[in-house]
């Protein structure tokens, strides 16, 4: 499995009967997460001790207790990158913070291949592996359906420091933008990009990972420049495991381009076990 090093802001604190206890800077949250089907019996105080827990509703989505208050919103570092995070709707707070082992190794990729890359983030949130590759030095096309997750990525830019350098921010339907690359003619030397298992674009437009994600890549091949340095996918769809994903870039991409593929788990380290958590797939081809 691989595990980022490098958090100061974030910490894993427990896990433990579908929940975790986390921290996100000085604010301490509970969030479920179905996966924690074990209960090693909640011993830290910090259990008792949280600003606020989210709680699932049976009818679907959930909300938020607060214990104490909480800001709005408040920003963490991870290394000289910095981001804004805040509660929302369906737990999540703004960064998925065990893909900076993807931001790391997107960021090393990109430095070692000492020449100008321009980079494509698809479902790109809010613009954390956008930050990390263009304080790599790299030109980054940025592209997400969702247009406040949009303007949130523009905003990590700005407190990180990172506004000036070169980016293109787009409020799209990542297939449909591709496709319309495609016909212009736009190349790109990376990719990365962090499907949905399920949603739906700006009009409506229905995205599911299992009929679709092949198509994709097929795609996504039409925008790669003649020398691609790299892509990266990574997914939380269940039935997608790392194994399937590194098959499926292997047909796709080692046939054309050469180069290798990789695939692994990425996860957390819990500070009160020692264990790594699973969080998800991630299967990259490089050159």
């Amino acid at each position: 499995m691989r595990v980022s090093p490098n958090w100061k802001d974030y910490e894993l604190i427990d896990c433990s009967d579908g929940e975790r206890l986390e921290r996100w800077g000085g604010v301490i949250l509970i969030r479920p997460d179905p996966q924690i089907i074990w209960s090693s019996g909640k011993k830290n105080p910090l259990w008792k001790n949280a600003h606020a827990r989210y709680h699932r509703s049976n009818k679907g989505g959930g909300s938020w207790e607060m214990y104490k208050k909480v800001p709005g919103s408040w920003s963490i570092n991870f290394k000289n990158l910095k981001f804004n995070v805040k509660p929302m709707g369906f737990k999540h707070t703004g960064v998925f913070p065990e893909q900076a082992v993807n931001w790391d190794w997107a960021a090393e990729k990109i430095k070692a291949e000492n020449r100008p890359l321009n980079i494509l983030n698809l479902f790109g949130y809010t613009g954390c592996a956008t930050l990390a590759c263009m304080d790599a030095g790299a030109k980054v096309c940025h592209v997400d359906a969702s247009k406040g997750m949009v303007n949130w990525a523009k905003e990590n830019a700005q407190i990180s420091h990172l506004a000036d350098k070169p980016v293109r921010w787009l409020v799209d339907d990542c297939v449909k933008f591709v496709q319309r690359e495609v016909r212009r003619g736009n190349k790109y030397d990376g990719i990365i990009m962090d499907p949905p298992s399920y949603g739906r674009g700006p009009s409506g437009e229905v995205w599911k990972i299992e009929e679709q994600l092949y198509s994709l890549i097929e795609l996504c091949i039409k925008v790669l420049s003649d020398k691609p340095a790299f892509l990266i996918l990574n997914s939380y769809t269940t039935g997608l495991s790392p194994a399937v994903m590194e098959y499926l870039l292997n047909v796709q991409l080692v046939n054309r381009f050469g180069g290798k593929v990789s695939s692994d788990e990425i996860g957390l380290k819990v500070t009160d076990s020692g264990l790594c958590l699973p969080c998800g797939s991630t299967v990259i081809w490089e050159r």
